[in-house]
């Protein structure tokens, strides 16, 4: 792997974690969209590396959380739990829906989270 491939990989991931420590997010909002246009992976590509992350930043970002007196297990459970089936469901479908759908869907989650938060 070339140096500038791993800078990249790893300011992807610095800026992934550095959003997901202040807001909560920082998976597929900070890197599905940095693989796409640095790296140039694939929408399913770049989702499926996206979730491997989260994994890792999940857990560093619960324990800091849980040091910090700030997570509720019980509702995090209650929240991940039911999220497996839509994980299961939404990785199905994401496979057999055209490439540019994904694409379109998510660049509009974005939009519309973007103005919900500007507005609320």
């Amino acid at each position: 792997m070339d140096r500038r491939r791993l800078l990249l990989l790893a300011v992807v991931g610095t800026a992934a974690g550095l959003f997901s420590g202040l807001f909560g997010v920082g998976g597929g909002v900070v890197i599905v969209p940095l693989l796409i246009l640095w790296l140039g992976y694939g929408e399913r590509e770049a989702t499926g590396t996206s979730l491997g992350a989260i994994v890792v930043i999940a857990a560093v970002a619960s324990v800091t959380h849980g040091a910090y007196g700030n997570l509720h297990v019980d509702d995090g459970l209650l929240i991940g739990i039911p999220a497996v089936i839509g994980v299961l469901g939404g990785t199905w479908l994401q496979q057999r829906v055209p490439v540019q759908a994904v694409t379109v869907g998510f660049a509009l989650l974005l939009v519309v989270s973007a103005g919900d938060l500007l507005v609320g």
